[in-house]
């Protein structure tokens, strides 16, 4: 169904905005964009188009910008967003191969995000509490006293003592141990603890170092704020024109905990092709009401693993840009050191979409789309910046990082990461 003339018009004052950061007015819209119509009705539908919310007029001799409303319609109706080219592709996989470990891994992945899109990005560590456990050993370090070490599928190793008195013998500890591996497999901690306490009735003469090691499952389920968050990039708001409207945002980024909260929560809320963004009040957070967040999980969700569809025809308006264009992404930087080139390929084939980086974007405004039971994202990556950000570009760049993230996650788990 076609969309009426009006939000044709808004969705072209979004993208000129984006990119010029200047009022738009008629006479410019009627210029770089064949609308079909006059400068004269152009007014008329951008004034339909203030009065209902979309549009905002900061002075009465200038052109109009939009209202956190109009971004929310214009990221609603995105149907695709801009894939990387060949080039920064292969820049991300080679620049983020070079990691010595997942700590590493996890700083790459910020500095890279934030070099692509010119924003803070940020990147959470695997929570203990969503991860799985893939082994168990159970190490003594004195007669009394037991190492429990857990190695998980997020690539974590968490270890935890266990006092025991008197302390089992060798044989029961290996019996046992090989019994918990068995059990616990792929379960989360909380039910590992589970799955342990109920093999106490079988296993009497162990009731004591089963209950123990309850317990210990149970208190790495609970260590949830022992994630760390990786940022990059806050020295890209100190260039801005609009910085004054950035400044509380600084402020936001020293209150992790809440950062934490709300970026974990809105990559977990998302559509099936996990990517979600909030605009400005959104969030729910006073420091970023002129800031606008996109975030998708990585790790063991259905969204981070499941191959996108190619495009979502159930969109009122078909393709990504307004008026057939594509949107790209001001990606020319000079490369950091230590640092990929991030550029767009002349040799990259136009219009290809490469199922790594396309993204199908249903509507934001509904809750999770996944499907079958899941722990969701062990952890996530996003980007904060402007509301008049390129969304198209920082979903694209998001939603790629974190599937080579769950690439690196996996390749961990296969005993291939330090």
């Amino acid at each position: 169904m076609a969309q009426p003339r009006r939000m044709v018009v808004l969705r072209a004052i979004v993208e000129d905005y984006i990119r010029s950061q200047e009022p738009i007015g008629s006479a410019a819209l009627t210029k770089k964009h064949d609308l079909g119509v006059s400068s004269a009705t152009i007014r008329n539908d951008m004034a339909s188009l203030e009065e209902e919310g979309y549009l905002i007029q900061p002075h009465t001799s200038s052109g109009r910008i939009p209202t956190e409303k109009g971004y929310r319609y214009f990221v609603d109706r995105l149907s695709t967003v801009v894939p990387l080219s060949d080039a920064q592709r292969r820049g991300i996989a080679a620049f983020l191969s070079g990691s010595v470990s997942l700590q590493d891994t996890l700083q790459r992945a910020a500095r890279l995000l934030s070099h692509i899109t010119g924003q803070v990005a940020v990147v959470a560590s695997p929570s203990p509490a969503k991860a799985r456990v893939l082994r168990v050993q159970i190490v003594p370090v004195s007669s009394t006293l037991l190492l429990i070490v857990v190695i998980t599928d997020a690539g974590n190793v968490a270890q935890h003592t266990l006092a025991l008195s008197p302390q089992p013998t060798d044989i029961t500890l290996a019996d046992v141990g090989s019994v918990v591996n068995g059990a616990c497999l792929g379960l989360t901690f909380a039910q590992a603890a589970e799955r342990v306490r109920s093999l106490k009735s079988s296993r009497r003469e162990s009731v004591a170092l089963l209950e123990g090691l309850a317990q210990v499952f149970e208190a790495m389920g609970d260590n949830e704020r022992s994630s760390e968050l990786y940022m990059a990039g806050a020295s890209h708001l100190a260039h801005r024109r609009d910085i004054a409207d950035m400044a509380p945002l600084f402020d936001a980024l020293e209150e992790q905990i809440v950062l934490m909260k709300l970026m974990s929560a809105l990559s977990e809320d998302t559509d099936a092709y996990g990517v979600g963004v909030a605009i400005g009040s959104e969030t729910h957070t006073p420091e970023l009401l002129h800031a606008s967040v996109v975030t998708s999980g990585y790790g063991n969700s259905p969204a981070s693993r499941t191959e996108p569809a190619e495009s979502d025809a159930g969109h009122e308006d078909g393709g990504g840009s307004a008026l057939g264009g594509t949107a790209h992404a001001n990606t020319a930087q000079t490369g950091m050191a230590g640092e990929p080139r991030i550029t767009d390929d002349a040799d990259a084939e136009p219009g290809k979409m490469d199922d790594d980086d396309s993204v199908a974007m249903p509507s934001l405004d509904g809750g999770s789309g996944g499907s079958g039971e899941s722990s969701g994202p062990v952890a996530f990556v996003g980007s904060i910046g402007p509301t008049h950000m390129d969304y198209a570009a920082t979903i694209a760049a998001v939603r790629a990082v974190a599937r080579y993230l769950t690439r690196a996650i996996s390749s961990y788990d296969d005993g291939d990461g330090n």
